[in-house]
């Protein structure tokens, strides 16, 4: 029965635009004495043909000017370089034809000339912005990505899109979920925008079957992926994209007052959803062109078909914008039930309005019943819903789980789904935090006004229950100071909700990357910073109970507090690794420029895949640059490699930050630097561990106290030193922390640091 209405309603609608569509075409679209038509394409106002015809922008621009062109043998409209398909004023849209990227390579990694044809064009046109609905971003291969760059709000924004496979074989029609084929959404409001093809390994292992990579922005409801694309796409040089343009730069409280407003008469003014500008559409009644000064005109509903709900027993009567129903001859009209009932004497309407009162008192009562049963039903289905979430999320296996570790029992809690929408008002965008590939982040002020972050999954992997339930008892027994502290969680959802606690300087990678505020970042905090991220993914590798790989080590996922004490965030993509194993064969999953190449090419990942991550981290730290950037010239624009590059070269100090260099001695900087570079090798088994990189940290942040006079014992021991070979000795100093740390001398060229984690 439901699917039924469902059909019903969707007929109706079908109906109703069909009669829109065909009512519209009767109104004026364009100025008058202006054509309005290049081929099959008409043009409306304010888009037109010739200079008058269209609507000028600022100081003359001429943004909404459509050139018909006629080269090819046929008419053709173009806005700027771009082939226009369609306009609609209803939906304040524009249909082009936007270029395919097309990446391609010969069999031995050399690229070809099909590759890059002609001059890349860029959509700048600025009333237009690519509409977040209709389109996606896509990335068709097996060995590409793709890259889309532009501006939102002023403020530059980049997205990716990554798609590998080994053999054809893997690749499925239809499914573009990142083998063979990758696609992601789009954010509203971008202007200016870029496509780009690339590829990781030049289609060098691909190549039989797949020569080319491809990267595009597409309507979405035009596009459904085949295996054959891999090899044809490159035949399709333009697909069709979707964009959104809108009025001028103000909003519509400004702008009905400014001379250039535009809407007509019987029209209303609708703001952009995003940036500046606003668009016009016609009255509820009426249709046209609300662009025009009489565009939006009054429709008969009395003559257009299904246009009215006028019965058998009333005829419609059209007025402006609207109607109404009157009762035929022999019928009045009943007030207050608004209903046409026969013209009868005073006794007989006396009766009848007797048994109407009845039916609709009956009629009431039934109503208030069936509405009781409904909303029973739809709260009992809304409590097994919960139930059923619960259950699948774990929930049973989580509190079992609990009840066996007292400690747990004691720190985390179960939330319900109330608690959370109370905390963060709903999931209010403002509330956001930010977004990644595994979710969106909120911030939560909980009952107690406690500050929590929350992470709000997308998609939950039924298959893995019993592993998060695992990860959950493991994150919940780690008391490390470095990393961030888990509450709880809500399983009652249809993917759990994790809840932690919330960090307040933000993330080290905006310490980094703002020019305001790297300059405090001195070399002291960095290399304070850079040793604590060391130790919390010492004691995941190496002290939690079942060992941890983050596998998504990032300096967005290093938050700092208002002490700069580094906290190790983002589990998404951890895996926990079983103790009788040293590897896990997983899907490849990670943020460009800090992934392991080894673990790419193999999938398999090791706790030295977590080693690499934090060489690029280090890298970040010590040059200030992103560990990926477009902006950068090719041979820089992986930072990991530029930087290997560097001291392989003997150039290390051309691209180190400028402050630190002036902060600290040279030669630390070096050794920090080599540290980075041996984090960095190609094979996992060059790499050192955790453990060891922590301990060589912990020693550089020692020498330079010790250099600076702060720490007089390590003077007394160096000297003693100078007299040994190759003995060794033990001595505990107190850093501030509830333990010691522990410095060994092998010899004067040789000191080993382990250090206790402070809790």
């Amino acid at each position: 029965m439901g699917f039924h209405r469902i059909l019903v309603q969707l007929t109706w609608v079908g109906v109703i635009s069909s009669v829109m569509a065909a009512t519209d075409t009767q109104f004026p679209s364009a100025l008058p004495n202006c054509l309005d038509r290049c081929g099959d394409l008409r043009i409306p106002y304010p888009f037109g043909l010739t200079e008058g015809c269209y609507l000028n922008g600022n100081n003359g621009s001429t943004e909404f000017s459509i050139v018909c062109d006629n080269l090819s043998g046929k008419p053709e409209a173009k806005t700027g370089d771009f082939l226009v398909t369609d306009i609609s004023i209803q939906e304040g849209q524009i249909e082009i034809m936007m270029d395919n990227e097309i990446d391609c390579y010969n069999s031995t990694g050399t690229p070809l000339s099909l590759s890059k044809p002609r001059r890349k064009r860029s959509l700048t046109n600025p009333i237009f912005t690519i509409s977040h609905t209709k389109n996606k971003l896509v990335s068709v291969g097996c060995d590409s990505y793709a890259y889309l760059k532009g501006f939102r709000n002023d403020k530059r924004f980049y997205s990716f899109c990554r798609s590998i496979c080994d053999s054809k074989s893997d690749v499925v029609n239809g499914s573009c979920s990142g083998v063979g084929c990758c696609q992601t959404d789009i954010r509203g409001g971008l202007k200016n925008i870029t496509v780009e093809a690339y590829s990781l390994y030049k289609h060098v292992y691909v190549w039989e079957f797949n020569p080319c990579g491809y990267a595009f922005i597409i309507r979405e409801d035009k596009f459904n992926f085949s295996s054959a694309y891999l090899t044809t796409l490159r035949n399709n040089k333009t697909l069709p994209v979707v964009l959104d343009w809108t009025i001028g730069s103000e909003k519509c409280d400004l702008a009905r007052n400014k001379s250039n407003y535009i809407c007509g008469e019987n029209s209303r003014c609708v703001d952009s959803m995003y940036g500046s500008g606003y668009r016009c559409e016609c009255k509820n009644g009426y249709r046209g062109n609300p662009y025009l000064d009489h565009g939006c005109q009054d429709i008969d509903e009395c003559k257009v078909k299904d246009s009215n709900n006028c019965t058998s027993k009333q005829k419609c009567v059209n007025k402006p914008g609207s109607y109404d129903c009157l009762c035929i001859e022999g019928y009045h009209m009943d007030e207050p039930e608004r209903v046409c009932v026969p013209d009868r004497s005073a006794g007989q309407s006396s009766s009848l309005a007797i048994y109407l009162a009845v039916g609709l008192f009956s009629l009431l009562v039934l109503l208030l019943g069936y509405s009781w049963i409904y909303w029973g039903l739809k709260r009992r289905k809304l409590i097994k819903l919960k139930e059923k979430f619960f259950e699948q999320n774990g929930g049973l296996l989580l509190k079992q789980q609990l009840s066996n570790h007292q400690m747990s029992v004691e720190t985390t809690k179960i939330f319900t789904t109330e608690e959370l929408k109370k905390a963060t008002n709903n999931y209010d965008e403002s509330r956001v935090l930010g977004q990644g590939g595994y979710g969106t982040v909120y911030k939560g002020v909980l009952s107690d006004n406690t500050m929590v972050a929350i992470k709000k999954s997308k998609i939950g992997d039924q298959s893995q229950i019993e592993q998060f339930i695992n990860e959950m008892i493991v994150l919940t027994q780690i008391n490390h100071r470095n990393v961030v502290k888990l509450f709880g969680c809500c399983l009652e959802t249809e993917v759990p909700l994790l809840v932690y606690e919330f960090i307040t300087n933000g993330t080290l990678s905006s310490h980094i990357h703002d020019k305001s505020l790297s300059s405090l970042l001195s070399w002291e905090k960095r290399l304070k910073i850079a040793t604590e991220t060391a130790e919390a993914l010492a004691y995941l590798h190496s002290s939690a109970s079942l060992p941890i790989i983050h596998r998504d080590v990032k300096t967005t996922n290093i938050l700092l507090d208002d002490n700069y004490i580094a906290k190790v965030a983002d589990f998404g993509a951890s895996r926990l690794v079983p103790l009788d194993q040293t590897q896990l064969n997983t899907l490849v999953q990670g943020t460009w420029g800090y992934l392991d190449p080894e673990y790419m090419q193999t999938s398999q990942l090791t706790e030295k895949s977590d080693v690499y991550s934090f060489g690029v981290v280090m890298a970040e730290l010590l040059t200030g640059k992103k560990a990926l950037s477009f902006d950068r010239p090719e041979i820089d624009r992986n930072l990991s490699s530029s930087f290997v590059s560097a001291i392989k070269e003997d150039r290390l100090l051309q691209i180190l930050e400028d402050h630190i260099v002036n902060e600290v001695n040279i030669e630390q900087l070096k050794e920090v630097a080599n540290l980075a570079n041996r984090c960095l090798s190609l094979r996992g088994e060059d790499r050192p561990s955790m453990k060891e990189v922590a301990a060589e940290l912990e020693r550089l942040r020692i020498m330079e106290k010790h250099s600076l006079g702060n720490i007089d014992v390590y003077a007394e021991k160096t000297e003693h030193l100078l007299s040994a070979t190759s003995h060794s000795f033990n001595v505990d100093v107190d850093i501030g922390c509830s333990t010691s740390t522990t410095v060994e001398y092998d010899s004067i060229d040789n000191i080993l640091v382990s250090t206790d984690n402070c809790i």
